[in-house]
């Protein structure tokens, strides 16, 4: 998998958004999955629909 450069931020501006959905990053699961690195399971994400 490719390497993606993580930005730390404690604040993030996003115009025109669908809408957001707050989970928990999990290895197997009957609900759609966002590709992530394994460094990044059990950890709670916000993911933005635009």
């Amino acid at each position: 998998m490719k390497k993606v450069e993580l930005n730390p931020a404690t604040r993030i501006e996003i115009e025109n958004i669908q809408g957001f959905l707050i989970r928990k990053v999990t290895k197997f699961g009957n609900s759609a999955k966002v590709d992530c690195p394994k460094e990044y399971l059990d950890r709670t994400v916000y993911l933005v629909l635009l």
